[in-house]
């Protein structure tokens, strides 16, 4: 059985983008489409959403959510297995419980109610930290979603053999067509370098062919129908990716969960990432 992209929908205009990102998706994979909204909003605050937002009560119903967020991807693709859900739970919950029997789960950066300032959601946040399946968080304005630059860009880490957000990257660069840049990030700590004329440059050099390596280990498996650049670049890595992600459609991250660990669930590269990326973020679960 093919499993579904699953997106979460709350009606706001990030959850949106969210859907069509998800319908384009699930069109390119030939997957069925399911929408859930999992909100406790009823309970918290009643009418006053719909004041707030001026409009009756019923617009903002979740049912009414779902079907408007399903016409939205049916206009997209006429032609796609959409199923809808809504449940009276926390979202955070609900999304992490779907991931479980989802191939792709999607969501925007922030939901209805957000902080206005805020990057990132709570919601999308704590569920990137926890998804079984790879998530994407659909980052930027339409035009940042509109899959134009014809790139995708996969940041390569500490592990790069096996690398699952290497697979992600290149499977999808296949699907669109389009070519995949594998970037490993290095750095010469400051205690490394020396001011010997003989030794200047030495240790970079060193730490620099580390990083090719990593990149000629991570892509030993990658298909030969598949566009493929290497790039290692000085610096930090969450940098070096936000600043690609301005010339990029996807941006691909690897992370490994800490299951006992309290508080973040994610690398800071991932986190940097997702907060700041000018395009869609991939978030896939590595193995331990």
């Amino acid at each position: 059985m093919d499993l579904p992209i699953v997106v979460g929908v709350d009606g706001s205009e990030p959850s949106l983008r969210a859907v069509d990102w998800a319908a384009d998706e699930a069109a390119l994979r030939r997957l069925p489409l399911r929408l859930v909204n999992a909100s406790l909003w009823e309970r918290y605050e009643g009418t006053h959403l719909a004041e707030d937002l001026g409009k009756p009560s019923e617009q903002v119903m979740a049912e009414d959510i779902v079907d408007a967020a399903a016409s939205r991807a049916r206009g997209r693709h006429p032609d796609l297995e959409i199923s809808a859900e809504v449940l009276s739970e926390e979202p955070e919950y609900v999304l992490v419980r779907e991931s479980r029997n989802a191939s792709l789960l999607v969501t925007g950066t922030r939901g209805r109610g957000g902080l206005a300032g805020a990057l990132l959601g709570s919601v999308s946040l704590t569920v990137a930290g926890h998804a079984h399946c790879p998530m994407i968080v659909v980052r930027g304005d339409d035009r940042a979603t509109s899959r134009t630059h014809g790139r995708i860009v996969v940041g390569v880490g500490e592990k790069p053999v096996g690398s699952a957000a290497v697979r992600f990257a290149v499977d999808e660069a296949r699907r669109r067509g389009v070519p995949v840049e594998a970037v490993r990030a290095w750095r010469c700590p400051a205690h490394e370098s020396t001011d010997h004329p003989l030794m200047a440059g030495e240790p970079a050099r060193l730490h620099e062919q580390h990083a090719v390596d990593a990149l000629t280990e991570a892509l030993q498996e990658a298909p030969a129908d598949v566009e493929v650049h290497r790039r290692t670049a000085e610096g930090h890595a969450r940098t070096i990716l936000v600043d690609a992600s301005e010339n990029a459609d996807l941006v691909v991250i690897g992370a490994r969960r800490r299951p006992r660990h309290f508080g973040l669930q994610m690398g800071r590269v991932a986190h940097g990432v997702l907060h700041h990326s000018a395009c869609p973020v991939v978030i896939v679960p590595e193995p331990a």
